[in-house]
């Protein structure tokens, strides 16, 4: 079991203290005993869990193979990423349809309870699950801190008109197949019974921001051995997805190292091997965990760069990695970016690590809008998913081979979702080393 980026212990405890059933109300917590985070503490973070190279006869998710030569060093790649082959499949076989089940989670920490079914309308209604039309945006990520958030403008002119969910329209982006194009990645989401959690006090506390809004926070080890222990039920051709509200986790013993807002990861079930077990046909499975993250936790007065990390941000950052990187095994030559350098130098494709707060506004949200408590920020009725790097970024191809951008002056491929929309030069170009 590998783990990267935060320091995760292997070999977690599972410890089963998770219950399905109804969680009671929030009780009333005094704000004023809860304790303020600074924003300089308040980073958003996402990590993986597990990882194994998957086998022809596994039972897992429709998934592909490919190649790619990095010209930089010479070396080729391998990745396995969902869904079917976009370089050789026809027709109807290039659409693809995986069940995803939604289960939402009830946790009660530290005398609150954080009700994931509070959420779980409002995220089956955004882009990740709803169809919309790609073809333009009316607000983008701002360029810099301290600069309201930019205007829109046109996000896929490939797929202007249609109406896709947003997994959908990024890998047909990334691989250029718009338009008329057959091929798709759909997930068909189904809602499971609410599993309910109760975090120990030594495990999870409670913290504000420094907008009043408070969330939990959770030692993320115990955290994924609840998830760990909850996916093993799972069906391997899904895709189980934990939905939590403001549930976020520090790193280590400290709280203040905050906070995780979600992650995706693989576990191998059975003995590949023989002795009387699998013989190769062994359980892989994906999933993810993410939280709605509700506006005022991360979001700026000033609009910047941190207007984007509200509602399906973390949950759009997992799923486009789940589609890029299924099994957490796909390497690639090394990259670091100043727009996160909170994972440092890194060899994993992960393709919305290089973006974390990056994004684009999408979709009505009619949940939780208005001011938050000190009325410094308010929600703006659209959903703001996580801009996602294409696969040529990584492997430093130029020209990119993904949807060209929307610069009338040339023809070239973009190297993120929003292309032109994003402000920042390094994804202008392929990525860079370390």
């Amino acid at each position: 079991m590998r783990y990267r980026k935060l320091g995760l212990l292997a070999g977690l405890a599972v410890i089963a203290v998770a219950v399905v059933g109804t969680a009671s109300a929030a009780s009333g917590k005094d704000a004023s005993s809860i304790p303020v985070i600074a924003d300089s503490q308040l980073q958003a973070n996402f990590t993986e869990v597990g990882g194994s190279q998957v086998l022809p006869t596994d039972r897992t998710i429709p998934h592909w193979f490919g190649t790619t030569v990095d010209p930089n060093n010479g070396i080729t790649y391998g990745y396995s990423m969902v869904g079917a082959d976009p370089n050789s499949c026809a027709g109807t076989a290039c659409s693809t349809t995986i069940q995803a089940d939604i289960t939402p989670l009830i946790v009660n920490v530290g005398g609150m309870t954080f009700d994931g079914t509070s959420v779980v309308p409002a995220t089956l209604a955004s882009p990740q699950f709803a169809p919309n039309d790609y073809g333009s945006t009316p607000f983008a990520t701002a360029g810099a801190p301290n600069v309201p958030r930019g205007p829109g403008g046109v996000l896929s002119q490939g797929d202007a008109g249609n109406q896709l969910q947003l997994e959908d329209a990024t890998m047909r982006a990334q691989f250029n197949q718009t338009g008329t194009s057959p091929y798709h990645v759909i997930l068909d989401p189904h809602v499971m019974p609410a599993v309910t959690i109760n975090v120990p006090s030594n495990q999870g506390t409670l913290l504000q921001s420094g907008r009043g809004v408070i969330f939990a926070d959770v030692n993320i080890s115990w955290w994924a051995s609840q998830i760990k222990n909850l996916e093993s039920s799972a069906d391997p051709t899904h895709l189980p997805i934990y939905l939590t509200d403001s549930v976020l986790l520090h790193i280590g013993p400290d709280p203040l190292n905050c906070c995780v807002i979600g992650f995706h990861g693989t576990k191998a079930t059975g003995d590949r091997w023989g002795n009387g077990k699998s013989n190769g046909n062994t359980k892989m499975q994906t999933f993810a965990w993410a939280s709605w993250v509700r506006p005022g936790i991360y979001a700026r007065p000033d609009g910047g760069t941190d207007w984007a990390l509200q509602d399906i941000h973390a949950l759009s950052h997992e799923i486009a990695e789940w589609g890029d990187d299924p099994f957490v095994d796909n390497l690639v030559e090394p990259w670091l970016t100043p727009t996160a350098p909170q994972y440092g130098c890194t060899d994993i494709l992960e393709t919305g690590d290089p973006v974390v707060a990056i994004g684009f506004a999408m979709g009505t949200n009619t949940f939780d809008q208005g001011p938050n408590p000190n009325g410094t920020q308010s929600a703006d009725g659209y959903y703001h998913p996580e801009d996602e790097v294409f696969l040529p970024w990584f492997m430093r191809s130029a020209p990119s081979t993904s949807e060209p951008t929307q610069s009338p002056s040339d023809n070239v491929g973009r190297y993120t979702l929003m292309g032109d929309l994003n402000p920042f030069s390094g994804f202008r170009a392929p990525a860079t080393g370390c």
